[in-house]
């Protein structure tokens, strides 16, 4: 009875749910609103050059200039820059409102598909701990934003179904359109429209087949171009799995039961989880997923009774994560092969299937026993929002976020080396050799903890021992661009320009579009007596990267040494476009025009 007034409360007051899903979803997220800036948000965001450029949209668009290709997410991005800026929480405001849409999204689809509790699984996937780094991460604007689109495709083509209008199975192709251009993690899509088909009508016809068509040549095609963009432009020459496909089959079975397991129970979450290591000459690496395997034959088996919510949600959480499950390199696998993030938008299944399953078995119970799942309820909902909060709290600042996960796991060399990195931003050198030393100890094979710590050195000025760790940087991995190009640096400050250029060219053979290897070229040869070979190099650094302040600045000098005043001010023009707060640059062009007008050249 208690449970019918309040499927009435709500059906009669859809606006009392949605506010109460809001309210408490902006509640429990205020922590996570007082964050900064973590880990890659410089790259995607305030370092991005492509953000701060006037024709950063276009650049998204239409180049294969940014290291992903989800150009709507990106789009979001440049806007807001010119709002927010470096203000933090306008981007996280707006993470956390695409979350709080989402969340309603699924109320309305699990109402549609006539599953119930509804309305409790939309707030509990509002404040469920595990979806924290979704939201309160600002780049993983590329999670909440698709799952917004993705969703209101789904809620369309459910309603197209019941109203047969053509629009709106336009709107419901043109919202996937658009969640796919915000990120390709929503690829499963058509199939979770023939999920849904089956879920209604316990079979999938010929029409739903030829109408999913059009979803899936969108997923596929956008699909494709991720493939390119991640494999060209993302890991590049970083080696990311080396294990083969039985490895990975038998990880993918190992990453489903590590989400189901989050996802019931979300405890000691973390950043970064520790990396597996899949031995697939053993057989008892396959028992999770052949466990699994038996499970789905056993839900299909009893499908037309009560095993079909069990298929319908475990088959939805398993095929919206086929993508993150390992068979496809991704670039954080380098760190985790599972991350909460790649759940994001799997976790619905299994809430949608507990919540679902829990109000079906107390409906029918009587009175006393329903209150007393009544406040049980309450208390894992109190439960899921305390840690929530609590979760929000880490996304504080890279240091919070890191030392969260040493805590967590000790082991982890990547938040060690990024605590190296966040120590040696705020020059805190000596801090940042022992965090990078650290964690070349736990990973004695990977370069990139000799690369930093070569940097911070020389900044110390402690030249040859930058250049023994740059050395041992490139003993581990000969062909590192960046160790070359800073090995160069170290060689040129040593006072070897010839050892110098041999490493640039190096660097530059590794990486050919490795713009500041081409200003330094330049640099080295100018500084020698070889003008007119520096001004080659920096205009390829220019043809590589438009807009780079430095190199236009030291092309403008050598251009005013060798008397071409007119292109030398045009560039110290160029400058000054591009950094106003450049006082030399301002300096030489006044110079120059003074010249210019005292002696103004013959036409």
């Amino acid at each position: 009875m208690q449970k019918d007034g309040q499927k009435k409360i709500l059906a009669n007051n859809p606006l009392l749910g949605a506010c109460v899903i809001i309210l408490i979803t902006f509640i429990v997220y205020i922590p996570a609103m007082r964050g900064g800036f973590v880990w890659d948000d410089d790259s995607f965001l305030t370092n991005n050059p492509l953000i701060k450029a006037d024709d950063g949209l276009y650049r998204f668009w239409f180049t294969t200039e940014a290291p992903d290709y989800f150009p709507l997410t990106s789009s979001t991005l440049w806007l807001e820059w010119r709002i927010w800026g470096m203000n933090a929480f306008g981007y996280h405001v707006v993470n956390i409102l695409l979350h709080i849409l989402s969340s309603l999204l699924i109320w309305l689809i699990l109402k549609r598909l006539k599953i119930p509790g509804a309305w409790l699984a939309a707030l509990i996937f509002a404040i469920h701990p595990v979806n924290v780094e979704s939201v309160a991460w600002i780049t993983q604007r590329k999670s909440t934003l698709p799952m917004a689109f993705y969703l209101l495709s789904i809620f369309l083509y459910l309603k197209f179904e019941e109203t047969g209008l053509r629009r709106t199975y336009g709107f419901s192709l043109g919202s996937f359109l658009l969640a796919l251009l915000s990120k390709t993690s929503v690829v499963m899509g058509p199939f979770v429209l023939l999920g849904c088909a089956w879920w209604q009508r316990g079979k999938i016809t010929i029409k739903d087949m030829i109408r999913s068509i059009p979803f899936f040549v969108l997923s596929g095609f956008l699909s494709l171009t991720t493939i390119w963009f991640q494999y060209n432009r993302s890991i590049g020459d970083d080696i990311v799995r080396t294990d083969g496909f039985l490895s990975r089959l038998a990880g993918a079975g190992w990453a489903v039961w590590f989400y189901l397991y989050k996802a019931i129970l979300p405890l000691k979450l973390s950043f970064v989880y520790p990396r597996w290591s899949i031995d697939a000459s053993s057989f008892v690496s396959f028992i999770p997923g052949l466990f699994l395997v038996v499970l789905i034959v056993l839900f299909w088996w009893y499908r037309k009774s009560w095993g079909r919510p069990f298929l319908f949600g475990l088959g939805y959480f398993i095929v919206v994560l086929f993508p993150v499950l390992g068979f496809f390199n991704i670039y954080f696998m380098r760190y985790s092969l599972v991350a909460d993030h790649w759940q994001y938008q799997s976790i619905i299944g299994i809430i949608a299937l507990i919540t679902g399953v829990g109000w079906h078995l107390f409906a029918g119970r009587p009175e006393k026993t329903r209150q007393a799942a009544l406040a049980v309820l309450v208390v894992v909902i109190g439960l899921l929002g305390i840690q929530t909060w609590q979760q929000g709290h880490i996304y504080e600042n890279q240091e919070t976020l890191f030392l969260d996960t040493i805590a967590k796991d000790p082991g982890c060399w990547m938040a060690h080396y990024n605590l190296g990195h966040t120590a040696q931003d705020q020059e805190r050198f000596s801090e940042a050799l022992s965090y990078y030393a650290q964690a070349q100890r736990i990973q004695p094979d990977n370069p990139d903890p000799f690369n930093n710590m070569g940097n911070v050195l020389l900044k110390q000025g402690k030249v040859d021992e930058a250049i023994d760790s740059f050395s041992k940087a490139l003993r581990i991995k000969p062909d590192f661009a960046d160790a070359h190009y800073n090995l160069g640096i170290a060689l040129e400050r040593k006072g070897n320009p010839h050892q110098a250029i041999a490493h640039f060219y190096e660097a530059l053979r590794i990486r050919p579009t490795f713009a500041e290897v081409h200003n330094n070229m330049g640099n080295i040869l100018a500084i020698n007596g070889r003008p007119h070979q520096a001004v080659v190099h920096f205009y390829q650094a220019l043809r590589i990267k438009p807009r780079f302040a430095d190199a236009h600045y030291n092309l403008g000098l050598v251009l005013k040494r060798l008397g071409k005043l007119e292109e030398a001010a045009d560039h110290f023009r160029e400058v000054l476009r591009i950094r106003p707060d450049y006082p030399k640059a301002r300096q030489h062009l006044e110079n120059i025009l003074q010249v210019m007008n005292s002696h103004p050249q013959k036409p």
